[in-house]
C-alpha cells in the first residue's frame, strides 16, 4: 500500500506567500487613493490605518525573514534525509527549510529588498495621507505612525540611509525655491528655528512637551514628519512638524505671551467676521460656503503631484522629477527666444545696447561676444523607460545658458526620435528628404556676454506623457547634465564631443541619480563598477570651432540668444532690417511714433512656431535658388527679397484661421498644421505669391488687429529692459 505524503512549505516559501499578499493589499490600497479627486476626512482616515496596519505586517515580516537560517552545505542532506523519514513513518518532519530552494541565500536577500522597497512605497503614502491640515487627531494613530513609520525605518538598510541623507542635505536654489519654503520649511534645511503653533503634550518617552509661541532649535528633520527639537531650557525630543512655522527675525523682540494675544484677537475677529458673513448669508445658501472651503482644503491636502504618485507606484525610477524648464516656459514670454530678439536699451535708455549702426559699412556692427559657440546633440544613451501604463508622447531635450542659479538665456527645446527597437536610445537630426524640420535639427548655437566664472549649458531631457487610466497629461525630466564653458583658469573648453553623465533630480539638487537601481544592484569588484558606469543614462555632445563666415554671422544675433543653426540666415537678415528701420530710416532719434512693418510686428511670434519658421525657411531657399549670382551679393537686394518672401508664406499663415493653435506633443495637431502648410506652400507656387488666399472669399482669416502691422520698439525694449 503506497502512502502519498505532501510535501511540507518551508518558512522562506511561506514568506514569499504573505509578501505577495502584502503586495497585492498595497496596490489596491494605492488604487483607490488615486482614483478619488478629493478625500474625505473620515475616508481620508480610513486609508491612513489600512497603510499603517500594512506597514506593520511588512516590517514583521521582514523581521521573520532576518531570523530564517539555513546551513548550505547540509541542505540537500538533510532534506533528502527527511523525506526519506518522512515517508517511512507517513509523517512529515520539521525542519527549518522542508522543500528544497535553490539558490537559498540569493532568494532570500531579493525578498529582503522587496519588502524594503514595499516598506518605502508605504512609508511615502502614509506622508502623504498626513501632509496638509497636518496628523490626524486621534493619538493613538498618531502614536502608531510614529512608531511604525519612524522606529521601524532606522533598521532599513544603510545604502537608503545614504541616498537619503543625501538628498536631505541638498541646498535648494533660494530664487527657485522661495515660493515653496514659505509653504513648508521642510525644503529648506538651512532654516533652523522655528516657533510652535500650539500646545502639543507628549505621549511617550522621547516626545518634548511644547507650548504655543515657544521658539525651538530644530536638529534633525526627520523625513517621518517627526523632528528632534531643543527647547530655550535644554530639552530634546521630537515634535510633530505640523505644530510649527518658521521663526522670522521680526518676531525676536516680540513676548511669546504677546504673539498668543495677538493671535488670539485676531482669531476673535475672524470668527466674529465668518459669524457675521454666515448669519447674511444661511438664509439664501446655507452651508453652502463651509462646503466650498472644506472641498479646496481637501484637495490640497490630496494634492499628492503625479510625480510622487508614479514614484510610488514604480512607474517612473526615483530620479525622475516634473520639467523644471518646462514650468519656466509656461510662465510667460521670459524665457522664450521672441523676447531675446528685441533689440534692449543702454542703462541710460537713450540708445540701443546691442543694436549699432555702422556707417563705413552702411549696416549694423558686428557684436563679439564672450560665449559663441556651436554645438551638436548626437544622441542620449540609457535613458530609463517608464513603466506601460503611461504613453509617452514626445521624448525631447530642452537647453539654456546657465550658472547654478538661475536661467540666463531663452530655453531652447530639440525634439528626439528613437527606434522601436532601442527605445532607451534618443537621437537628433534623423535622415529625411527636403528640409529639415528645425524642431529636430540638433546643430545649437550659443550666445552671450555674461561674464559669470560659473556659466555652462544646463541640459535637461524630458518626456511629455499621458497617463492612460486617467487621460492626464504632464512632463517629466528624465534627467539633466551641466557643461562649464570655462575652466578654474577662466580658459574656454576646448571643442570635441563631451559624455556627459545625467543626473536626477532637478538643476538645483546634487548628487542624486537617475535611477538609483543601477547603482544598488553593482557588486564591488573594478569589471562590474565599469559595466555599472556604462550604463548611466549619459548625453553625447560636440562643441564645434566655428569658420570666419559662421562667425560673423553669430555675430549679427543679439548679445544673448541660444537658438538653431537652421535659423541664422534668417535671423541675420531680420537684425539687418530692424537696424535699416530704427537707426537708419528713423526721422530722428527722439521719434518713438508706431512704425508700419509686418515683418517687424509678427516676426518675433513666428519664431516660436517651428513649422512656420519651416514654410518660412523653404520659401526663402526656393527664392535663392532662383536669384542670380550678383543679386545675392547685392545687401539691398536680399533684404527686399525676404521682405516679399515673409509676406507670402509666415505672415498669412500667422493670421489664417484653418491653422489649428499649436500644442505641443500632439500628433492630430501636428500633423494637420503641417497638411494646411503644405497646401498652402503649394498653391503660393502655382499662383506666384498669396494675395490669392488673402483675398479668397474660400479663407477665412483672424480679425485686423492694428499690432499686427505695426512695430512698437519702446514697449519691446522695456520689455527687454525688465530682463
Amino acid at each position: 500500500m503506497s502512502v502519498k505524503v505532501r510535501k511540507a512549505r518551508g518558512p522562506l516559501q511561506n514568506t514569499l506567500r504573505v509578501t505577495d499578499d502584502l503586495k497585492r493589499q498595497f496596490d489596491d490600497l494605492l488604487r483607490e487613493t488615486l482614483e478619488k479627486d478629493v478625500l474625505e476626512p473620515a475616508v481620508k482616515k480610513e486609508f491612513y490605518q489600512r497603510c499603517i496596519q500594512l506597514k506593520v505586517l511588512v516590517d514583521k515580516n521582514r523581521e521573520a525573514l532576518q531570523n530564517l537560517k539555513q546551513c548550505p552545505s547540509l541542505h540537500a542532506y538533510w532534506s533528502t534525509i527527511a523525506g526519506w523519514l518522512g515517508q517511512a513513518l507517513q509523517q512529515p518532519i520539521e525542519s527549518d527549510e522542508p522543500a528544497p530552494v535553490g539558490s537559498y541565500d540569493l532568494q532570500k536577500a531579493e525578498e529582503e529588498q522587496r519588502l524594503l522597497k514595499l516598506s518605502e512605497q508605504l512609508r511615502k503614502l502614509t506622508l502623504t495621507l498626513a501632509q496638509g491640515d497636518g496628523e490626524f487627531s486621534d493619538p493613538s494613530i498618531r502614536t502608531q505612525s510614529k512608531a511604525s513609520v519612524g522606529e521601524d525605518d532606522v533598521e532599513e538598510d544603510s545604502e537608503e540611509e545614504e541616498d537619503d541623507e543625501e538628498e536631505d542635505e541638498e541646498d535648494p536654489d533660494p530664487e527657485e525655491e522661495e515660493e515653496e519654503d514659505e509653504d513648508d520649511p521642510e525644503f529648506d534645511p538651512t532654516v533652523k528655528e522655528f516657533i510652535s503653533l500650539g500646545d502639543f503634550q507628549a505621549q511617550q518617552k522621547e516626545d518634548l512637551t511644547i507650548q504655543k509661541g515657544e521658539v525651538l532649535l530644530i536638529l534633525d528633520k526627520r523625513p517621518d514628519g517627526w523632528w528632534v527639537a531643543q527647547n530655550s531650557r535644554g530639552d530634546k525630543g521630537i515634535v510633530p512638524k505640523t505644530y510649527l512655522e518658521v521663526y522670522k527675525q521680526g518676531e525676536q523682540n516680540q513676548d511669546p505671551s504677546e504673539v498668543e494675544s495677538e493671535e488670539e484677537e485676531e482669531g476673535e475677529e475672524e470668527e466674529e467676521k465668518k459669524a457675521a458673513a454666515h448669519e447674511k448669508s444661511a438664509s439664501k445658501e446655507g452651508p453652502a460656503d463651509d462646503t466650498v472651503s472644506q472641498t479646496s482644503s481637501a484637495k490640497k491636502t490630496q494634492e499628492m503631484s503625479t510625480t510622487d504618485a508614479l514614484t510610488i507606484m514604480g512607474t517612473i525610477p526615483a530620479g525622475f522629477r516634473s520639467s523644471t524648464l518646462a514650468k519656466l516656459l509656461d510662465q510667460g514670454e521670459n524665457f522664450r527666444a521672441s523676447l531675446y530678439l528685441q533689440p534692449g536699451l543702454s542703462p541710460s535708455q537713450l540708445s540701443f545696447k546691442d543694436l549699432l549702426w555702422d556707417h563705413q559699412q552702411g549696416c549694423i556692427q558686428v557684436l563679439p561676444t564672450r560665449v559663441s559657440c556651436i554645438l551638436t546633440l548626437w544622441s542620449c544613451k540609457m535613458i530609463p523607460l517608464p513603466a506601460a501604463s503611461i504613453q509617452i508622447l514626445s521624448r525631447h531635450v530642452r537647453l539654456c545658458l546657465f550658472d547654478g542659479t538661475k536661467v540666463l538665456s531663452n530655453i531652447h527645446t530639440l525634439r528626439a526620435t528613437w527606434l522601436p527597437k532601442n527605445s532607451k536610445t534618443w537621437t537628433f537630426s534623423p535622415r529625411v528628404t527636403g528640409i529639415l524640420p528645425s524642431l529636430l535639427d540638433g546643430d545649437c548655437f550659443v550666445r552671450t556676454g555674461n561674464q559669470s566664472a560659473e556659466i555652462g549649458i544646463l541640459f535637461e531631457l524630458g518626456v511629455t506623457y499621458i497617463r492612460n487610466s486617467t487621460g492626464e497629461r504632464g512632463e517629466l525630466s528624465c534627467g539633466w547634465t551641466f557643461l562649464k564653458l570655462f575652466d578654474v583658469n577662466g580658459v574656454p573648453v576646448p571643442p570635441k564631443t563631451y559624455e556627459l553623465t545625467l543626473n536626477g533630480g532637478t538643476p538645483y539638487e546634487r548628487g542624486i541619480e537617475v535611477d538609483p537601481s543601477i547603482s544598488r544592484r553593482a557588486n564591488s569588484g573594478v569589471f562590474h563598477q565599469m559595466i555599472t558606469q556604462r550604463r548611466q543614462p549619459r548625453l553625447l555632445v560636440k562643441l564645434r570651432s566655428s569658420n570666419n563666415r559662421r562667425r560673423e554671422m553669430l555675430n549679427f544675433l543679439p548679445e544673448t540668444i541660444v537658438g538653431s543653426m537652421c535659423y541664422i540666415p534668417l535671423l541675420v537678415l531680420y537684425r539687418q532690417i530692424i537696424g535699416d528701420v530704427l537707426l537708419k530710416e528713423r526721422v530722428s532719434m527722439q521719434n518713438a511714433d508706431l512704425i508700419c512693418n509686418p515683418l517687424l510686428a509678427t516676426f518675433p511670434r513666428a519664431v516660436e512656431h517651428p513649422d512656420i519658421m519651416d514654410a518660412l525657411r523653404s520659401g526663402w531657399a526656393e527664392k535663392q535658388n532662383s536669384m542670380k549670382r550678383s543679386e545675392k551679393r547685392d545687401k539691398e537686394f536680399m533684404k527686399n527679397s525676404f521682405i516679399q518672401v515673409y509676406h507670402d508664406t509666415a505672415f498669412p499663415l500667422l493670421q489664417s484661421t484653418l491653422l489649428q493653435g499649436p500644442k505641443w506633443a500632439d500628433d492630430e495637431i501636428e500633423a494637420s498644421r503641417w497638411k494646411v502648410i503644405a497646401d498652402f506652400l503649394k498653391q503660393n507656387r502655382e499662383r506666384d505669391g498669396s494675395l490669392h488666399f488673402l483675398l479668397s472669399p474660400d479663407n477665412i482669416n483672424k480679425p485686423f488687429d492694428i499690432s499686427d502691422i505695426t512695430y512698437d520698439f519702446p514697449d519691446t525694449a522695456r520689455k527687454t529692459l525688465i530682463l
